[in-house]
């Protein structure tokens, strides 16, 4: 069986520390497929690597959601 990783990109406007950032990389990397998730905090954006089988852009977002921050899919 392989494993298909893609690179998702998505954008927060709500990062106002940077301790947000290690929340939000932990929380995303807990998420099954999730092989690496890293936090740009001067510019709001996220890029995770994962498996789309395993962990879809919904439960990316949900898991960013649920350490408190609102983010949405990006195609930049």
């Amino acid at each position: 069986m392989t494993t298909t990783t893609i690179r998702t990109l998505l954008r927060s406007d709500e990062l106002s520390c940077p301790s947000c950032v290690p929340k939000i990389e932990k929380s995303l990397l807990a998420l099954p497929g999730v092989t690496r998730a890293e936090v740009k905090f001067s510019s709001g954006r996220i890029e995770v690597e994962h498996d789309p089988a395993l962990s879809d852009v919904t439960a990316l977002v949900n898991s960013v959601a649920k350490v408190g921050y609102a983010a949405r899919p990006a195609a930049f």
